[in-house]
């Protein structure tokens, strides 16, 4: 039995779409239901996933890596948050629970890849459907939505009797690298990873805006973590860059446990008063003249 044997209904013309949205070329559900094929498919189909996810995760945190602490590193040294930088224990313990974070994924991969080959996800593959219109608010809303998940999700993380459960393991890095981008607890990787399997139930999507989405995602999560401010001064008083999410706003958020909740923008933190009073001052600091002067976190 083949995937284009498959019921695939609100997928459009091509059935493999699956395949591209989720987990690559995979094995199609088992037929007799015996045990052992389960499992195998099970397992063909977590490593699928957890390899993509991998790759992803390579080149988000390690192209952010190689650029900002390798080649550009004393180029940009005037906008290093702070001096000091964490200790290869600290790197190798970020990497570790990353890669940690990916088995937790793949796990979650798994029960969407079976939603999806059993027709209950909204993935389309034919632009005729929806139109280019259609795929770039999709995006949009993709960004906007994630960026309030994370916001609540967040901040709810952050109370004293969830903390030591879902989100000390990622506090352990007070001056994070890229490398932080996944190092989660399993707990807070389970949440984190629910999003987008969440979203595909109610908002059609195409396999093209999940991965412009998944990329974004990894490389602002990886420069969020990087410890350079790299946005502009002029941001800061701009009416529309206002609202974007910077590098030192995060690392502050690091820095003090608490506070600067957001992902992507600034609008959750500024409505609800959870913006850190230094976050402007930091910003203006690490994003200011080449005066060599330390940085750090007030």
């Amino acid at each position: 039995m083949t995937i284009a044997n498959q019921p695939l209904p609100d997928l459009g013309l091509a059935p493999s779409a699956i395949e591209t949205a989720h987990t690559g070329p995979m094995a199609p559900l088992p037929v007799d239901g015996a045990a052992a094929d389960w499992l195998v498919w099970m397992a063909e189909t977590a490593a699928r996933t957890y390899a993509k996810d991998f790759i992803y995760y390579l080149l988000g945190a390690g192209v952010i890596f190689v650029l900002l602490w390798i080649v550009l590193r004393r180029r940009l040294d005037h906008r290093r948050i702070d001096r000091a930088y964490p200790e290869a224990h600290h790197l190798r313990r970020e990497i570790l629970y990353s890669l940690l974070t990916l088995c937790v994924f793949a796990a979650i991969g798994v029960g969407l890849t079976y939603a999806a080959l059993s027709g209950w996800t909204r993935l389309y593959i034919d632009f005729a459907r929806y139109g280019w219109g259609y795929w770039f608010l999709s995006l949009a809303a993709l960004l906007v939505l994630h960026d309030a998940y994370f916001y609540w999700t967040h901040r709810l993380m952050h109370h004293r009797r969830l903390f030591r459960w879902f989100h000390r393991v990622h506090h352990r890095s007070h001056n994070p690298s890229p490398w932080a981008a996944y190092a989660f607890a399993p707990p807070e990787a389970l949440v984190q990873g629910l999003f987008l399997t969440l979203v595909s139930f109610v908002l059609p999507l195409h396999p093209t805006a999940i991965l412009v989405f998944i990329l974004h995602q990894i490389f602002r999560n990886a420069l969020g973590h990087s410890g350079f401010e790299v946005f502009p001064r002029s941001w800061q008083s701009h009416p529309i860059l206002r609202w974007i999410n910077t590098t030192s706003h995060h690392h502050l958020h690091h820095a003090k446990t608490g506070g600067n909740y957001g992902l992507y923008f600034l609008w959750w933190d500024r409505w609800m008063g959870t913006e850190h009073p230094d976050s402007a001052a930091t910003f203006a600091r690490a994003a200011g003249s080449r005066t060599g002067a330390p940085v750090g976190v007030a």
